[in-house]
């Protein structure tokens, strides 16, 4: 009995951390490339449940062949990388990935992140660059007189200027991808780092050898269905009630116990 209080607290933990990333999920629903995260479960280990008897036969269903978990664990919360549906809004500096791919993002410190598409501008270098300003490691320089940008579906850069009668090209986005894009670390301002897990990036051009293609003028939605995670949540607290009851249960019991009289 002294188990179950253990082993539903257990359960307990696992659900509240299941509960806020739920919640996480549906304050995000109309945030622009989010993507929802899930929580994977895990037994814990196992133990024998009769280590003081003899033998299997002598101590019957409490002999040290049975074994009994210990409760549940956090085994991981990832991302699902999902497509959410693309999102017309004729924005030149508007930009969804169609398929799978990251762009590749230069942070200030010099080291990289990666993001999946959204509203872009100039940075204060005249370079191409997020909302956030992180400018995007193809160095794209979009001149001052720049009357409109103009991406392609391969990722060609082109911009309309002043006194020129045909777009002037000045850069290439390129693409990458991961092994495992689950485990990338999410960093915020829908940008992700690369982990052990999910493998070193693999670069690629832009609708070749199975990378997606820009599409100009949309941005990707969330990947959140909100009828699915509402089903998620009552699940996730009838399972924390469930818990709550084992462990009302098992202090009674020992309540009774505490109780007894020679």
């Amino acid at each position: 009995m002294f188990d179950a209080l253990y082993i539903s607290a257990t359960g307990l933990q696992a659900q509240q951390l299941n509960v806020d990333t739920i919640a996480n999920n549906l304050a995000n629903v109309n945030t622009t490339g989010f993507k929802k995260g899930k929580v994977g479960f895990s037994d814990l280990m196992v133990r024998e449940a009769g280590r003081l008897q003899p033998s299997q036969e002598e101590a019957g269903i409490l002999g040290a062949g049975n074994r009994l978990g210990a409760g549940v664990g956090i085994a991981s919360v990832s991302k699902l990388f999902d497509m959410g549906d693309l999102k017309k809004t004729e924005s030149a500096w508007d930009l969804a990935i169609q398929g799978e791919g990251f762009l590749e993002v230069t942070m200030p410190d010099g080291s990289s992140a990666y993001t999946r598409g959204g509203t872009f501008k100039s940075n204060k270098d005249g370079l191409l660059a997020t909302s956030g300003g992180y400018a995007l490691k193809a160095n794209v320089a979009v001149p001052d007189n720049a009357q409109r940008l103009q991406i392609d579906s391969d990722g060609r850069v082109r911009v309309e200027v002043a006194g020129q009668g045909t777009p002037v090209e000045i850069g290439q986005l390129d693409l990458v991808r991961f092994t495992s894009p689950a485990a990338l670390m999410p960093q915020g301002d829908n940008l992700y780092r690369s982990s052990t897990g999910s493998g070193d990036a693999i670069a690629g051009k832009a609708a070749e050898d199975g990378m997606g293609s820009f599409a100009q003028g949309f941005l990707e939605g969330s990947n959140v269905k909100l009828n699915e995670e509402m089903v998620n949540l009552m699940v996730a607290q009838r399972v924390y009630e469930a818990n709550v009851k084992v462990m009302q249960a098992s202090d009674e019991m020992l309540g009774m116990i505490n109780g007894l009289r020679k």
